[in-house]
């Protein structure tokens, strides 16, 4: 599978205590990563053995991501990455916007701890310099994970984790990622100049406009998908 190129260097992520979780982790940044597909099934022999851990652990950590929508199982087929309806995309937006602009609208006074943002921000135009469309979808991401970073809260980090690695399942299915990806690096550019400067509230208006012509062009586009070809 040309999707396990370069798991097993995460092998080393592993350490000394393979657990499910761990597993679990690994796999789950794969997907946001692009790297396994809507509709791809997932071997336990493959992957196992590229991981070097057990089946049983394999299997566990596939029941984390099933509970988390990364995953379905299908009986007597195997265990497959998740192909998203319409209505799940949309949810993915509705939760994005409850979240990330709450995160935005809560934060204390300045300066804010920017670094991550800034470092998303430069590799998002380093991708499209190289016009590496899937790169900067992959910036993208992680630029949105690191505002969420700036909560200082683990739990809301972990809900959305996930939340960003279901976000990536819709991506695959788009059809033109420069044209979906492309506008929003300038629009993270903004974001971040007016976290820069001090002003939360002109960042959150920001953000809560960007999301919502994100949903409207994301849900527009993979409706059509659905339409020309049932998923």
């Amino acid at each position: 599978m040309a999707e396990l190129n370069g798991l097993a260097d995460d092998r080393a992520l592993l350490g000394r205590t393979s657990t499910a979780e761990r597993v679990s982790d690994i796999l789950r940044s794969r997907i946001a990563e692009g790297y396994f597909p809507p509709g791809t099934r997932l071997s336990e022999d493959s992957i196992g053995n590229a991981l070097g851990v057990s089946r049983n652990t394999l299997r566990e950590a596939f029941r984390l991501l099933t509970h988390e929508r990364l995953l379905v199982h299908q009986l007597n087929r195997g265990v497959f990455v998740r192909v998203l309806t319409v209505e799940d995309v949309e949810d993915i937006y509705r939760t994005r916007s409850l979240v990330e602009c709450a995160v935005v609208r809560g934060l204390g006074e300045p300066p804010y701890a920017v670094d991550g943002l800034a470092a998303a921000v430069a590799d998002g135009r380093r991708a499209t310099r190289e016009s590496d469309w899937k790169g900067l979808g992959t910036a993208n991401i992680h630029f949105h994970r690191e505002l969420v970073a700036l909560a200082g809260s683990a739990r809301t980090g972990e809900l959305m984790r996930s939340v960003f690695a279901e976000l990536r399942l819709a991506f695959h299915l788009v059809d033109d990622p420069r044209r979906l990806h492309e506008p929003y690096l300038a629009r993270n550019g903004q974001i971040l100049q007016a976290l820069q400067d001090g002003d939360r509230t002109e960042a959150e208006s920001l953000l809560a406009v960007y999301l919502d012509d994100s949903r409207k062009r994301v849900t527009e586009v993979y409706s059509r998908r659905v339409a020309a070809e049932p998923l």
